[in-house]
């Protein structure tokens, strides 16, 4: 997304649905798409007639990787103030955004409990990002895809931690990120640990700029 950013002088942003294509877009650009498609994790690029700059990304999952990797630091929305933490039912926006930060911090872990390799801004050992491929998934990555022009404005707001929480929430339960019973540590494990840690520190960031504290445990 950096270098994608820094040749197009702005930063692109998702578009449409993820769940086939992984799709962003930027307005009024001078680049053109055969430069753009030199940048690596570009599989192709088009200036539609209404003048957007399209770019399809090849591996969206490659995206946690940029993510753990933004400096510390936020201007957030004001507005988290008014979350609280019960009723703890999913009716509650306090609570689904909390315990999707809860969720995500247990999957470090357990990660760690069970011997899969845990992620941190370096890197994490035997990562694919093309393995982050089902339905739940995607969307998961298609709302992280935000967060980088969101920053840039001061946009990480409530609205959109609750989306980011709610999405979570869908691949928590549709996609284990940790080996179930006798089932082996896999590539895929990997990849959905990074992806859990990408999703904490985005609603962490998110929360302490909204001077929330976010739970370890619930």
């Amino acid at each position: 997304m950096g270098e994608l950013a820094a040749l197009l002088g702005v930063t692109p942003v998702p578009q449409g649905g993820w769940e086939r294509r992984a799709v962003l877009v930027a307005p009024g650009v001078r680049a053109r798409a055969e430069d753009v498609e030199r940048i690596r994790g570009v599989a192709g690029a088009e200036v539609r007639a209404n003048g957007l700059l399209a770019v399809e990304v090849a591996v969206p999952g490659d995206l946690v990787v940029e993510v753990l990797g933004l400096p510390e630091g936020i201007r957030g929305e004001a507005g988290g103030a008014g979350w609280v933490d019960h009723p703890r039912t999913w009716e509650n926006p306090g609570f689904v955004v909390r315990y999707a930060y809860a969720r995500a911090a247990a999957v470090a872990r357990w990660a760690a409990a069970l011997g899969v390799p845990v992620a941190t801004a370096e890197g994490s050992e035997g990562f694919q990002g093309e393995l982050l491929d089902r339905a739940v998934e995607r969307r998961v990555l298609r709302v992280l895809a935000e967060v980088f022009s969101r920053r840039e404005k001061g946009e990480v707001g409530p609205a959109y931690l609750e989306r980011l929480a709610g999405v979570y929430h869908d691949a928590f339960e549709g996609a284990a990120a940790v080996p179930r019973g006798d089932e082996a540590v896999s590539g895929v494990h990997v990849a959905r640990v990074r992806m859990a840690a990408a999703v904490r520190w985005v609603l962490g960031e998110g929360m302490r700029g909204l001077g929330v504290v976010p739970p370890e445990r619930i």
